[in-house]
């Protein structure tokens, strides 16, 4: 749904920016959450946590395939983007156009905070009242913030959580559990599953910056399954030979 979406405004980039742009934006979270293994607050702004504003453009190395995060452990650290996450990433990239290799990759969209921080920096960069009013006339915030290097705040943790829910909701998924909407928490845990049912532990801690020892814990429904195959194979073989 996320590459309809993107490439249905892709199409309409020239009259609609702002969708095309917040389009993108949603994939590239998606597919970032989705393939990566990173933890939201690896790649979104923390507000409990100063350090954590968000990824940089100028962190995200697509030629080489990695991003630099700032890990739970409280370091820089490398984590790779399998290639399913490039081409939405670059397409974003494009289509974002951002002014500074600074700019937050999932910026934030939120009304009351851009135009605040388009008001405050242009006047203080000098534009009178009257000026700044012209230039909102015409342009979206967004487009304000891209033409005059406006660095917007990148979107929280909750506010991703709100994103991921609100394509929930657009995609029809139903769940369970209304709460119980795709979290990018249960984006790294289907990762991780992945990894470890076609790598092993050993490849899923590292991808997933985790000791082997946690991967094993949080995957054990993967081991035991595994071994009941086993077990099935085991007796299934002893009846054959009686």
């Amino acid at each position: 749904m996320v590459d309809e979406q993107a490439s249905t405004a892709i199409d309409d980039v020239g009259e609609e920016r702002e969708a095309a742009i917040k389009a993108c934006r949603d994939r590239a979270l998606v597919y970032l959450l989705s393939y990566s293994g990173v933890r939201g607050a690896e790649i979104l702004r923390d507000r409990s946590d100063e350090r954590r504003q968000g990824l940089r453009w100028e962190d995200v190395h697509l030629e080489d395939r990695y991003a630099t995060v700032f890990a739970k452990k409280q370091r820089l650290d490398d984590r790779g983007l399998p290639k399913p996450v490039i081409h939405p990433l670059q397409m974003y990239r494009k289509v974002l156009d951002a002014p500074s290799e600074s700019w937050p990759v999932f910026p934030s969209f939120h009304r009351p905070t851009l135009s605040q921080r388009v008001t405050d920096t242009l006047d203080r960069r000098g534009y009178t009242d009257t000026e700044i009013e012209e230039m909102r006339a015409d342009r979206s915030l967004v487009e304000l913030c891209i033409e005059y290097d406006i660095e917007p705040p990148s979107i929280t943790t909750d506010a991703g959580r709100h994103v991921l829910k609100r394509l929930c909701e657009e995609a029809g998924i139903e769940l369970d559990d209304d709460e119980e909407y795709l979290m990018p928490h249960g984006a790294r845990r289907g990762a991780g599953e992945v990894l470890v049912r076609t790598s092993g532990h050993a490849a899923a801690a590292r991808a997933l910056d985790n000791s082997e020892e946690v991967v094993r814990e949080h995957y054990s429904h993967i081991e035991a399954g595994e071994l009941a195959d086993q077990m099935t194979n085991a007796f299934e073989e002893a009846d054959q030979q009686v």
